[in-house]
């Protein structure tokens, strides 16, 4: 689906990721992990083709970002930024139409088939009752819920999503995470997601790539990238997993002076 070859990202002098030659296949979930300003969030943009490469590839199915016409590439991929802003007053249903630019074509004015995947993707986040409400009167987990409904009416094969869980309450975390693992497990869409919660990254990923900040990085399945003994060494702070049930709990180990 897609696919980095040689890519190097830098902020200023300072080194992020060096040499990631990684591979992402169709209905994979994968769980970028790493500490504040590791380059997570760059390495995201990047691959939706926001940041242009200096050095190195991305390329979905194949092909290279630069090469994909714009209104190809989105309705091929779809990216949820950490924060965004709402400089107008447009209504819930309004800004999640929107989304459905890409397929338009020559037509101005969206359809019915737009408007039922509209409403389709606010059910699935629970929020349909504020269709008609202001983006700018809602709260931050509101407001993120639609934006994530928005990406659902994209419909693209590839969700590329910056925090996902952001400002979400701990009900709908786990309900917006599951519901990633659902469209990838049920519909073969791949999930590519920046989080820091290690157990619920855990809990719904199929795979991680963890980044060192210093241009080192570990890409694989999650379990053979998500260890403690590998955590650890990274955080420089002892990480214990405990195990209940079918899930793997991961938190710092306290230490008393």
């Amino acid at each position: 689906m897609i696919a980095t070859r040689n890519l190097t990202l830098r902020i200023g002098a300072r080194m992020l990721v060096d040499d990631l030659n990684w591979q992402v296949r169709d209905g994979e979930c994968w769980s970028v992990i790493g500490r504040n300003g590791a380059g997570k969030s760059t390495l995201l943009r990047t691959l939706a083709g926001l940041i242009p490469t200096e050095q190195g590839t991305v390329a979905i199915r194949g092909r290279a970002l630069p090469d994909w016409p714009l209104a190809e590439l989105a309705r091929e991929r779809a990216f949820l930024a950490q924060a965004r802003s709402d400089a107008f007053a447009y209504s819930v249903i309004e800004t999640v139409l929107s989304a459905r630019h890409p397929y338009h074509d020559n037509r101005y004015w969206e359809d019915s088939d737009d408007h039922r995947l509209a409403m389709a993707a606010l059910a699935a986040m629970e929020v349909s009752e504020l269709a008609k409400r202001n983006v700018r009167t809602l709260s931050g987990g509101e407001r993120q819920r639609v934006a994530i409904a928005a990406m659902l009416a994209q419909d693209t094969p590839l969700l590329l999503l910056d925090e996902p869980a952001n400002a979400l309450d701990l009900a709908h975390q786990v309900s917006v995470m599951r519901l990633l693992a659902r469209l990838c497990r049920d519909q073969n869409k791949t999930v590519v997601m920046v989080g820091h919660d290690l157990t619920l990254a855990h809990s719904v990923s199929t795979h991680a790539l963890l980044l060192m900040g210093d241009g080192r990085w570990l890409a694989g399945p999650k379990e053979e990238v998500m260890r403690p003994e590998i955590l650890s060494d990274y955080l420089e702070h002892q990480i214990e997993v405990i195990r209940h049930g079918e899930r793997h709990i991961f938190i710092p180990k306290e230490e008393i002076a």
